[in-house]
This record gives C-alpha cells, structure tokens and sequence, in this order.
C-alpha cells in the first residue's frame, strides 16, 4: 500500500517520466484513501478505517511520519509493526 500512495502522490513513472502531474494527491489524501476511504468503499466504515473507540484495532506502525517527509520518500517507508485487533502480529524487531 506504501507504493500505492507514493504513485498518487508522486504520479511518476518507473522510467521516472511524471504522469499527470495535475492529477496528484497529498500524502494526507492518500493514507486517507488506503484507510478510511476503503472502509467507506466497502461499508465497513463502521468498524474499522479510523481510530476510533469499539474500531477494530488495526494499524501499522511507520518509521516515518508521511505527511512530514519529502513525497518521493514515502515508498521507503518500512513498516515497524503490524496490529491487528489489538495483538502484535509483526514486528521488525523480532
């Protein structure tokens, strides 16, 4: 999901051509797409998407605060830990 936000933040190709630049989106919209919005997408916006008290506990921990750092960092992102309803299921620490 880490490319996935990068491309429509960034909107450049492999061959580093951009590709509709007028077409980008911020880091904000696009971690919003890939977390609430698909919640909403798939009706589940109820349960899960946001952070919210009786949500599933879902999330990831980032090195990196996206908004914060240049976009075309955002596909360098490592993911620290995984949860998911609220256990560690992953976490690059062992």
């Amino acid at each position: 999901m880490l490319m996935v936000a990068w491309t429509a933040v960034n909107r450049v190709t492999t061959g580093g051509k951009e590709l509709g630049p007028e077409q980008r989106i911020t880091p904000f919209e696009a971690f919003r797409a890939i977390t609430a919005d698909a919640a909403r997408q798939n009706f589940e916006e109820d349960r899960k998407g946001t952070l919210e008290t009786g949500k599933a506990a879902d999330l990831v921990v980032l090195s990196d605060d996206p908004p914060a750092i240049d976009p075309m960092k955002l596909r360098d992102i490592q993911i620290l830990e995984t949860i998911r309803d609220g256990q560690s299921i992953y976490s690059a620490n062992g």
